[in-house]
């Protein structure tokens, strides 16, 4: 038996970074939600007992690296199954983007398992074992909207925020996370106002949401990568209403409102922009 599960990826819509935690982790302070890019997970039931990774794309490590199968790892331990499980990652969302792929992928399998498995968990219950495997995965498990504290898996879900378009276009370069981190002088970073932000979402006020927009790991990232403040620039002077780098970066997204106005943004992009996509927010969370 083979099931497939999709795997959103997710922007933020602010990332604050308050305090360095004596665990070594940040504590943050989160707003995301899922947008219509995917990657597609496939499942597959095997009985000798192992976990294979199968992937075209030459990023995706198939070993222990790989969160999908430190998810599967988890719950063949936690629940003592010998069965195993060939997971099959048709890639689209890309690699080391801040697009949170890897940890949708995580999210995808555990709830992908807990199906193939019959293991009758909760999403509550998955969201509690995904924050073992990564910051982000909790939140995965999920989807919709959030607001994400403590390393990012105390959530909190909120509505919907106002219809837009995203345009994300990512630079041929990977972003470390840790690199970022270790360059965070928390004295200098400019803090977004997350409670603003959960006010605009509330009220599904578009240009407040553009307005309150903020990433505190933005300006590292750009001093490491200037290439991420040029799409930047790129992307405010074809006409996006808001811009902004998710996560440690180095996607670049934009919202949009207009349709006239996508396809001059989208075709300035591609002109020095391999990875661009014009994709909605998704808004609502998974039921199941």
């Amino acid at each position: 038996m083979t099931i497939f599960i999709k795997a959103p990826a997710k922007i933020n819509l602010t990332l604050d970074v308050l305090n360095k935690r004596s665990d070594g982790y940040h504590e943050v302070e989160m707003i995301m939600t899922t947008i219509d890019l995917f990657d597609r997970i496939g499942l597959s039931e095997t009985t000798d007992g192992e976990i294979r990774i199968i992937s075209q794309n030459r990023f995706v490590p198939d070993d222990q690296r790989n969160l999908a199968f430190q998810a599967a790892k988890v719950l063949k331990e936690k629940f003592h199954i010998n069965q195993g499980v060939s997971i099959t990652i048709d890639k689209m969302i890309p690699v080391a983007a801040g697009l949170a792929g890897g940890s949708s992928d995580a999210a995808a399998t555990l709830r992908g398992l807990n199906k193939l498995w019959n293991l009758g968990l909760t999403l509550d219950e998955i969201a509690e074992i995904g924050s073992e495997i990564g910051s982000d995965v909790s939140f995965c498990v999920y989807g919709g909207t959030a607001l994400a504290k403590g390393r990012g898996e105390k959530i909190t879900h909120l509505p919907a925020p106002p219809n837009c378009w995203v345009i994300l276009a990512k630079p041929s370069i990977g972003v470390s996370t840790a690199d970022v981190y270790r360059n965070l002088n928390l004295e200098s970073i400019q803090h977004p106002n997350s409670q603003a932000m959960i006010q605009a979402i509330q009220q599904g006020n578009y240009q407040s949401v553009c307005k309150e927009i903020g990433n505190a790991l933005e300006s590292v990232t750009l001093k490491m990568h200037p290439e991420v403040q040029h799409i930047k620039e790129q992307m405010f002077r074809f006409g996006a209403d808001a811009v902004l780098m998710s996560g440690s970066g180095p996607t670049v997204f934009g919202l949009v409102q207009y349709d006239s106005r996508l396809q001059r943004i989208y075709n300035g992009l591609r002109g020095f922009c391999d990875q661009v996509f014009a994709v909605r927010m998704l808004g609502d969370r998974f039921t199941e």
